[in-house]
């Protein structure tokens, strides 16, 4: 593992299956949580979390293969479960025992393909914006058009989409990271996410769990909140797909909140 400091936080870079690894870690006491971010994200995205619980807890983010400073996946390998082996490169190479994911989008279903497969590391889940299962006759002829010459139209009406309701700088930080993903990126990232089914996994995983969604998600019958109803959820309203930066110190409440259920 390679160490370097930057200010008073400490970035580790490990190697993961696919390459290196860009770690933020920092904070200690308490179980540490580990923050997964979205498509396109990057570390920068849980910045607000990071600062919140490090002044009692050690709190780590990552950027996952393809995305931020980590290195891409020549074999274009970008499934739920490669992501998963992400998270256990950095967990393993930090030597923790017992985390806490708390995974957004796309870092929410490699939560759920990690915790699925390592229950007992686990000792909670939240999961922020992740999608459930799309039926196939949606997803089809999604994918059909990411791949044909439309992609770039396609791809700016996806986003347009996701960052209703965003506060300006979050557009556009949001927007920055999506545009440095290649077409053949992003479409193996988007076509791994339809692939995977959450569902039976997220029912095995017997830990404390969470669901924070917005208004508009929990409106969508294809909604994790709505395939497993059993599951707890919070409702962050008047944002866009990303709460934790729209509005921060609401996510920040919520997720005190759960993190004080955990033993």
């Amino acid at each position: 593992m390679d160490t370097s400091i930057l200010g008073h936080k400490q970035i580790n870079k490990v190697k993961g299956e696919a390459g290196f690894l860009y770690i933020d870690d920092g904070g200690s006491g308490n179980l540490p949580v580990v923050f997964l971010h979205s498509f396109g994200g990057d570390i920068s995205h849980w910045k607000s979390q990071l600062d919140h619980l490090r002044t009692s807890r050690r709190a780590i983010a990552f950027d996952f293969r393809g995305h931020g400073k980590s290195d891409s996946s020549s074999t274009y390998s970008y499934t739920a479960e490669a992501l998963a082996g992400d998270i256990a490169a950095v967990v393993d190479s930090l030597d923790l025992g017992r985390f806490i994911l708390v995974g957004h989008s796309q870092g929410g279903s490699a939560a759920v393909a990690y915790s699925d497969t390592h229950p007992t590391r686990v000792a909670g889940l939240v999961l922020v914006g992740t999608p459930g299962k799309t039926p196939a006759e949606i997803s089809k002829p999604i994918i059909s058009s990411l791949e044909s010459d439309v992609y770039q139209k396609v791809m700016d009406d996806y986003m347009k989409q996701l960052v209703d309701g965003a506060k300006p700088e979050v557009s556009s930080q949001v927007n920055r990271g999506v545009k440095k993903l290649s077409k053949k990126t992003s479409v193996s990232l988007i076509k791994a996410l339809f692939e995977f089914d959450p569902i039976n996994r997220i029912k095995r995983y017997q830990g404390p769990k969470l669901i924070i969604l917005t208004s508009r998600e929990a409106t969508q019958p294809n909604s994790l909140c709505n395939q497993v109803p059993e599951v707890p959820s919070k409702i962050i309203e008047g944002t866009s797909h990303w709460p934790q930066l729209d509005k921060p110190e609401e996510f920040n409440r919520i997720l005190d909140d759960f993190l004080k259920t955990i033993k």
